[in-house]
């Protein structure tokens, strides 16, 4: 089985999973409040209703971004399995009214037509369009931006669209602005990431992978100042991550590299030899995430979450480097 269905498959049923960036922002066609929005999918445009009451986030992370912006989806998509109200700890607490939790890679469309929604959030998925056509008889569905692949839909896209549907356009932008503050803010503190070549990778069943820019935690770290090695973003084709075999474990040694495991603990990671003898780990540059919450944060890609991994991720790295 490849790395990506696992990858996908251990996401949904452990916590983690990945997400892909591409750059640039959903399109928006303003129109006046009381006829709502019009928004440019990739899918063709979408006609949303002004006010939504009802709505269902499907897409990852589209619920904390509805919620950043005080609306309480009445039904999530819990990708990362975190139960309760399916969304990080760090949005958790928006929610004052648990919401129905439902599936992710399998949609049951007679539930979601149960519970009669009036707008469908779903800006980062698997852009399947038989699931758009289904999900659109039930009500208006926001889907991803067009010209970016599976799960590809950026934190700032993802944050503009929903904010869009929600007609919250403003605060949408601000929060934009607030989250590249801190980037900036980060990058201003850490004047040794620039320039410094990273390499982020993750270990599931024996298998490694490293990421590739159209990757969220890859877009993370260069918006911090690092570049991604050359020698893994070179090797990047229509996906967001490369298959590395034992024997290419080297290749993500970099001035900065970070793992993390997925579907398990780090101790597989910490007892791997051959991990540990890259040049990285003995210059002391090899930051294996065993915070479970933080590689969440760290893979959630929304805007709630990417302030957390911000906040915590960024002291780690700046210890590691120096």
């Amino acid at each position: 089985m490849r790395f990506q269905r696992r990858r996908l498959v251990a996401g949904v049923a452990t916590l983690l999973a990945g997400l892909l960036v591409l750059a640039g922002c959903g399109q928006v066609e303003e129109t006046p409040a009381a006829d709502g929005a019009t928004i440019e999918t990739m899918f063709g445009p979408v006609t949303v209703p002004a006010d939504p009451q009802r709505v269902v986030a499907l897409g990852w992370s589209d619920a904390e971004a509805a919620l950043a912006l005080g609306v309480q989806p009445i039904a999530v998509s819990d990708w990362m399995a975190f139960g309760g109200n399916g969304v990080g700890p760090w949005a958790n607490n928006l929610f004052t009214e648990t919401p129905t939790l439902l599936g992710t890679l399998e949609l049951s469309y007679e539930q979601i037509s149960s519970l009669e929604p009036d707008l469908i959030l779903n800006t980062r998925s698997d852009n399947s369009k038989d699931k758009h056509d289904e999900l659109s008889k039930i009500a208006p569905t926001v889907s991803a931006p067009a010209g970016v692949v599976a799960y590809g839909t950026t934190w700032q896209q993802q944050a503009e669209m929903v904010a869009a549907a929600l007609g919250k356009q403003d605060e949408g932008a601000q929060q934009i602005s607030e989250v590249e503050q801190a980037f900036a803010d980060a990058r201003a503190a850490n004047p040794g990431f620039e320039g410094k070549t990273v390499a982020v990778g993750a270990y599931f069943s024996d298998q490694y992978g490293g990421y590739v820019r159209g990757d969220g935690r890859v877009d993370f770290m260069e918006s911090l100042g690092f570049v991604n090695k050359p020698e893994i973003q070179d090797q990047a084709g229509d996906s967001f991550y490369i298959e590395l075999a034992r024997e290419q474990i080297e290749q993500l040694s970099a001035d900065l590299t970070v793992m993390f495991p997925i579907g398990g603990d780090a101790a597989p990671l910490r007892a791997d030899a051959v991990l540990n003898q890259i040049p990285a780990a003995r210059a002391g540059h090899l930051l294996i995430l065993d915070d479970a919450t933080l590689v969440e944060a760290f893979s959630a890609g929304s805007t709630l979450s990417t302030r957390y991994a911000i906040d915590n991720a960024v002291p780690m790295f700046a210890q590691t480097l120096s």
